[in-house]
């Protein structure tokens, strides 16, 4: 089965069954007030928040790369066959995949660089909360999101993800909840108001963040394509 994202359910691991002993030393014990339920909920949090690496990585593999051919045309192309992803040095975290290399200069401090990216919410299957394909000009045309790197206005998973790519090139990254979103003004901002509604409810979801989901929430995949920059 596929979910509308291009997400196989396949892709996502099930939590396995937890048994819980009364003489288990590693079981989580009720705190005072606390009802069994409370603790199996605070229990399957942290089984949740254990297995949410793997199983995001996983997912990450199976979304489909969309961006637009030399001729404008959008295409859709697979990853290589055994991709690897790897720790961004001093990135907090950030995961990144090469799709394509670019042969163009990096960026630094101070370049105002321009992105297509396609973003995602792993906490919603996947669910593709914003595109720069769908921030179109007067004439039709998808428009490039365009930044100062080093300026502190985007989140900063995106912004040490570029700082390493070369223009023209395509890379995933896999962004944690500490380097994305941490307020509701940092940029990208999906500029339609539901779906930016859904990705903040998300995240920032009170109830969620109480039972000890914070580590998962807000885990982003970002495709993002370094299309151009202007050193200043």
């Amino acid at each position: 089965m596929m979910l509308s994202c291009g997400v196989s359910t396949s892709s996502y691991r099930v939590p396995p069954i937890v048994t819980f002993c009364h003489n288990n030393p590693h079981q989580p014990t009720a705190k005072h007030g606390e009802s069994e339920s409370v603790v199996t909920r605070r229990a399957l949090s942290l089984l949740a928040t254990a297995t949410a690496t793997a199983t995001t990585t996983t997912a990450a593999f199976s979304l489909p790369i969309l961006f637009s051919d030399s001729s404008g045309r959008r295409s859709e192309a697979s990853a290589a066959a055994t991709p690897q992803f790897s720790d961004l040095p001093e990135s907090g975290g950030v995961k990144a995949l090469d799709l394509r290399i670019g042969d163009g200069d990096s960026p630094v401090n101070g370049d105002k660089v321009a992105i297509h990216y396609y973003g995602r919410l792993a906490a919603k299957q996947g669910w593709r909360f914003d595109s720069t394909y769908d921030h179109k000009d007067e004439t039709g045309e998808p428009v490039p999101f365009s930044f100062t790197l080093g300026s502190g206005k985007v989140i900063p998973g995106i912004e040490e993800a570029v700082r390493s790519m070369k223009v023209g090139g395509i890379r995933r990254v896999i962004i944690p909840p500490s380097q994305g979103y941490q307020n509701m003004s940092q940029e990208p901002i999906p500029p339609n108001f539901f779906d930016r509604q859904r990705l903040f409810t998300t995240i920032f979801n009170p109830t969620r963040l109480a039972n000890g989901e914070g580590s998962t929430l807000g885990i982003l995949i970002f495709d993002i394509e370094l299309v151009s920059l202007n050193h200043l």
